[in-house]
C-alpha cells in the first residue's frame, strides 16, 4: 500500500473522540499518526493500520483503497 508520510487517513472505525481522520507522521515498521480530531498521537504496527484503511486523501488527489478479503 502507498501511504506516505503527511497523508490522511480514513479509517473504517473512529477514533474515541469520533473523528475518522488521522495524519501520517512516521512510517516504517510502525505508523506514527495523529488524530486531526483531537491532536492525540499514537504509534501502531503497519499491517494493523493498513487493515483498517478505508481512502487515503492527499492534497492533489484522494486515492482509492481496494481490499482484498
Amino acid at each position: 500500500m502507498d501511504v506516505r508520510v503527511d497523508d490522511v487517513l480514513r479509517m473504517k472505525k473512529p477514533h474515541p473522540c469520533g473523528s475518522h481522520a488521522f495524519k501520517v507522521l512516521r512510517i516504517g515498521m510502525d505508523f506514527r499518526l495523529k488524530c486531526e480530531g483531537c491532536g492525540h498521537e499514537f504509534m501502531a504496527s503497519r499491517h494493523k493500520i493498513e487493515r483498517r484503511i478505508k481512502k487515503i486523501m492527499r492534497e492533489d488527489k484522494d486515492v482509492e483503497t481496494e481490499q482484498n478479503t
